[in-house]
């Protein structure tokens, strides 16, 4: 069975893909048009009644919102491909721990860059400078964390690559390319290599070439 996979051309899907990749799994990318409205539509809104991307559906299993999903993965297919949730119930812990720092810590202020530097034009309103420089000091302040914890160990959860990592790349992809804030990483030593690490598997290039 093909997973379908809705809504690729966004940050929040790819996270899904590359676990996808990760853990070997096949699947469809089903395009949804933003812009257009595509997340609107009474067919969408049946599979997603928030109207956000992604949705998969593997089956007659439907399930939205990419951290989710993939813990779904991660745990369904954990002795296919990489496991992304670590060997013991401590290291699980550090895994759901930086999942968690990642969605309420780092993603809040990174995405409202991302709306303001890359969104806001498409979208028809002008930037709001001062939202995004105040988002940039408190995503610096996040960075700084990590680069005391990266100081420690190779990834966030320890010395093995895991979710918590992945759930990374989609927003920092964004920042280090078309937002032109690659500074923010390289000024870290330590986040300078766990990005450099991260950012060059096979699983995330594959996606970028997507």
């Amino acid at each position: 069975m093909v997973v379908k996979v809705y809504g690729t051309a966004y940050a929040s899907p790819k996270r899904v893909l590359a676990c996808l990749i990760e853990k070997g799994i096949e699947f469809e990318a089903v395009p949804v048009d933003l812009i257009k409205g595509d997340h609107r539509t009474p067919e969408y809104l049946k599979l997603q009644p928030f109207g956000a991307v992604p949705v998969i559906q593997d089956g007659d299993y439907t399930l939205y919102e990419s951290r989710a999903i993939i813990r779904y993965y991660a745990e369904k297919y954990r002795s296919h491909g990489t496991d992304l949730l670590g060997n013991s119930i401590e290291e699980r812990g550090l895994v759901e721990q930086w999942l968690e720092v990642e969605a309420q810590n780092f993603h809040p202020h990174i995405y409202n860059l991302s709306l303001q530097i890359l969104f806001a034009p498409a979208l028809g309103f002008p930037p709001d400078e001062k939202l995004i420089k105040e988002s940039e000091e408190k995503l610096g302040k996040v960075l700084d964390v990590y680069e005391e914890r990266l100081s420690r160990s190779k990834y966030l959860a320890g010395d093995f690559f895991s979710l918590a990592d992945l759930s990374h790349l989609p927003f920092t992809q964004y920042l280090v390319g078309p937002m032109n804030k690659e500074h923010m990483i390289r000024s870290r030593k330590h986040v300078s290599a766990w990005w450099d690490e991260i950012s060059n598997r096979p699983s995330w290039k594959k996606v970028l070439q997507l």
